[in-house]
């Protein structure tokens, strides 16, 4: 049978097993998501966004589908760009008068009003005014600001304003009179400006922050879960399955190394595997990052390094020491083959369809294994993880603040790559090793 039957046997095989066809399908799911972040989402606009966050998204906003579930609608980020009404110049400065409007048809408040200023063509400071005006006609003077340079204005965070309104900026100017409810209809922002430059300008926008944002909402630093949850998509399979190659092809090399020369050679292999045995992984993973470094990449190098001599070298050991001594490895040694060639040519090909089940069912433990170490806080500091999501939410007590978002969307994905590939696993160890056929 060549191998491109072997191929298509195997397929047919598989396709006898609907766990097995599932399971490819989440696999595929997730290499798509990989390669479509990598494609859109470039490594240092991804490293960039998530060690900064981003100032135009709200602050533990939820994922948009949990608004489907709550029976009124959260609001959405806003952005608001200022006309401007008046621009009257006069010796040595000008005055600029603009207006911003807000249709507001929320059921809920927002969760921060924030004003971004940014003149142009001005070098000194200048004097601005504001003046919010709600639909039953109220005007409430929001003070006066100095500006200079490209400013934002917290409303919000504004503690002057929260005494005189009783509570925070984006609740009382948006409330109804003497109520908790919130007051429907046009709102009205006046800016009134005095520069000192004749040539001066003012770009304003007011940005209203949304209760919900994206598909899987943001933190408390103003991050989009999303880009995490896709990008440590990449990340975990790298990690997975560099990690499970690594370890798999030198474990099984090694063990066919001393199963072929047997003497001082094996007896050396197998008293290393015997203590690397008793050597805990996680452990030593936990001291490494503590005292040296957690680069997502030191952290797969040492689990390599610790893998090569690991417990599968003697499963490995009990399958080739058979082969050794088939009649066809005799025929072999007769016409003068290499050790080499005997060793990767004739030994190793016999035992691989055995241990494909047992390589794909070990890319998930690697996966959970990287997401571990970041969830006791030894993930890489850069890298925008699944890990990395489930230690900040535990850092900031979600579940207790009710942020279940935080923690099911990262958790789903772990469950769903564990799933896929220990499914496909599972099918192929059938498919290899007939007497589970049955079962």
């Amino acid at each position: 049978m060549n191998l491109g039957m072997g191929h298509r046997e195997t397929w047919a095989e598989l396709r006898r097993y609907p766990s097995a066809l599932a399971g490819v399908a989440l696999i595929l799911l997730l290499v798509a998501l990989a390669l479509h972040t990598l494609a859109t989402v470039p490594y240092d606009q991804a490293v960039a966004s998530w060690r900064s966050g981003e100032a135009r998204l709200p602050v533990n906003a939820r994922p948009l589908w949990s608004d489907w579930l709550s029976p009124g609608r959260a609001p959405r980020s806003q952005s608001l760009i200022a006309e401007t009404l008046e621009s009257e110049a006069f010796p040595g400065g000008r005055r600029l008068t603009q207006r911003i409007a807000l249709d507001y048809a929320y059921d809920d408040f927002p969760s921060e009003l924030a004003l971004f200023l940014t003149p142009r063509n001005s070098e000194r400071a200048a004097f601005l005014r504001l003046t919010w005006r709600t639909p039953d006609g109220r005007e409430i003077n929001l003070g006066n600001r100095r500006l200079v340079g490209e400013t934002r204005v917290a409303l919000s965070q504004d503690r002057t304003l929260e005494r005189r309104l009783g509570r925070p900026a984006h609740l009382g100017l948006l409330a109804a009179p003497g109520g908790e409810a919130v007051l429907s209809g046009r709102y009205t922002l006046t800016l009134e400006a005095v520069f000192f430059d004749p040539d001066a300008e003012l770009a304003s926008e007011l940005l209203l922050y949304g209760r919900v944002h994206g598909l899987a909402g943001t933190d408390h630093q103003r991050r989009d879960l999303g880009l995490a949850l896709r990008w440590g998509t990449p990340i975990a399979l790298a990690f997975g399955l560099v990690a499970a190659v690594g370890t798999t092809l030198s474990t099984l090399v090694i063990a066919a190394v001393g199963v072929w020369y047997r003497g001082w050679v094996d007896a050396l292999i197998q008293r290393l595997t015997e203590v690397n045995m008793i050597l805990p992984l996680l452990p030593i993973l936990v001291m490494v990052g503590t005292l040296y470094s957690t680069s997502i990449w030191l952290m797969l190098g040492v689990v390599v390094a610790l893998g090569i001599f690991s417990a599968g070298i003697k499963t490995y050991r009990a399958m080739l020491l058979p082969i050794r001594e088939a009649p066809y490895i005799e025929a072999a040694r007769a016409y003068g083959a290499s050790h080499l060639r005997i060793v990767m040519r004739y030994m190793l090909p016999r035992i691989l369809p055995v241990l494909i089940p047992t390589f794909v069912t070990l890319i998930p433990t690697f996966v959970f294994l990287e997401a571990s170490l970041a969830v006791l806080g030894l993930g890489d500091p850069v890298l925008p993880t699944w890990g990395k999501v489930l230690n900040d939410a535990q850092a900031q007590s979600a579940l207790y603040n009710g942020y279940y978002y935080w923690v099911l969307a990262p958790a789903a994905l772990l469950m769903l790559s564990g799933l896929g590939f220990a499914m496909l696993g599972f099918a192929l160890d059938r498919v290899f090793n007939p007497r589970l056929r049955s079962l």
